[in-house]
């Protein structure tokens, strides 16, 4: 065992698994808003926002906590107005009906405008907020919290990372040297006082779920499943409720409910797919407490695994890759092993890559639910010994090889999908 590699994996969960309320995308548009708004004096009078094309796709449809509204108009507003820049990816958390309303006023008096900026990377936000006599602009790139410069009335007050001749910092990608098979051991060997802060995880997205279910948000996915339970069209049982429970959670979250996810890898969706069907298989077979945690921590950290060979946004849809780190921990509790554990990663490769990202919306609640169901039907036909063999299409023999060629499409062929998605829901 790597267990050179154990501190770096804790340090790396910590770092992408964390509390976020709303999509990700505004709400980093929100924060960059709210932490140009506290560099000044005075109300916000006007917001100009510049965002990476693949910001824009996953901002323009998707609900902003809060405030009954879609996109990254409202979100800069809200932001702007009544954000906390020191809440990260809750930084929306405080917002009141008045600041909403405030938010709207802004947006009809056309003061906030959202454009496409011209920048190569993939997450980019550049929010200007004026109030009457000062400006403040706060550029996030590369991560959705990751902000890179200030400026207040045309001078720069910070620059990350500003060296002069000193040669760029390397980052360190704990991932260089790991494997699946290491993660695997982590999770099963890792002290569990290590690992037990995974279980916020299940607090959280658990308690998403169950708001859900109640039938208030999107397309209600969750809840229809549970009323055609009710209406004896279905069937319970570990399927149904894995779907049932899974999208519901994204129902929530994708509609605004002001209630954190817990994100992964800068996802809450990924989160909530790295997380309820591992919750739902854990409570089937009745694990305990720290079978469950070990269960999270593997689905959680092959979920950051996969997704690091991949661009932060593509257009391959996140929620298919945090389901096979979900297929991990599932594979686990139903008794399998790491050659199990691979296999139903190969089949999942095999079935769901290709499953397209437009956008952030309602309807990608239906897309974690398709992820969630591909993961079970992998992991049951690992368990009788089956799967996409390595000579299937992009599948390899070996999990590593076959993640790593998923992972070549989603970053080479997949970015003109990628630009053909965003020139069709600009011009709708």
């Amino acid at each position: 065992m790597k267990k050179h590699l154990w501190t770096g994996f804790i340090e790396t969960v910590k770092r992408e698994v964390v509390p976020a309320l709303g999509c990700t995308e505004p709400v980093s548009v929100a924060l960059a808003a709210a932490m140009a708004t506290r560099a000044l004096k005075g109300q916000p009078v006007r917001i100009d926002a510049f965002v990476s094309p693949n910001l824009m796709k996953n901002g323009m449809g998707v609900g902003v906590p809060g405030t009954g509204m879609v996109g990254l108009p409202i979100a800069a507003a809200v932001g702007a107005l009544a954000g906390e820049p020191d809440a990260g990816l809750e930084v929306l958390k405080n917002i009141t009906p008045s600041d909403v309303a405030n938010a709207k006023t802004m947006l009809d008096n056309n003061a906030v405008s959202v454009g496409v900026a011209t920048v190569s990377n993939i997450l980019f936000a550049k929010v200007t907020v004026e109030t009457a006599d000062e400006t403040a602009t706060v550029i996030i790139a590369d991560g959705h919290t990751n902000v890179v410069s200030m400026e207040v009335n045309g001078e720069v007050t910070f620059i990350a990372d500003q060296t002069s001749d000193a040669e760029p910092v390397k980052k360190v990608n704990i991932f260089e040297e790991a494997t699946a098979l290491d993660i695997y051991e982590f999770a099963l060997n890792a002290p569990l006082e290590d690992i037990q802060f995974i279980s916020q995880a299940y607090d959280l997205n658990n308690e998403l779920s169950k708001e859900g279910l109640t039938g208030k948000y999107g397309l209600q996915i969750g809840a229809t499943f549970q009323r055609n339970i009710d209406r004896g069209l279905l069937t319970g049982g570990l399927m149904t409720d894995i779907l049932r429970r899974t999208s519901a959670a994204s129902d929530a979250r994708m509609d605004g409910a002001m209630m954190p996810a817990m994100s992964n890898s800068g996802s809450g969706n990924q989160g909530i797919a790295a997380t309820m069907p591992v919750v739902v298989v854990a409570e089937h077979v009745k694990a305990d407490q720290e079978t469950t945690i070990r269960a999270l921590m593997m689905s959680h950290l092959m979920a950051i695994y996969i997704k690091s060979y991949q661009n932060k946004l593509s257009a391959l849809c996140g929620a298919t890759t945090a389901s096979m780190g979900a297929v991990a921990g599932m594979t686990w509790l139903l008794g399998g092993e790491f050659d199990q554990i691979s296999s139903a990663i190969c089949s999942m490769i095999g079935d769901i890559t290709g499953i397209i990202c437009d956008g952030a919306k309602t309807s990608c609640a239906m897309k974690v639910s398709s992820s969630a169901s591909a993961a079970i039907k992998a992991a049951l036909m690992a368990l009788d010994g089956i799967r996409v063999t390595g000579s299937e299409g992009i599948v390899a023999d070996n999990v590593d090889a076959s993640i790593r060629n998923m992972s070549a499409l989603a970053n080479g062929a997949m970015t003109q999908t990628d630009v053909q998605i965003l020139e069709i829901m600009v011009h709708k």
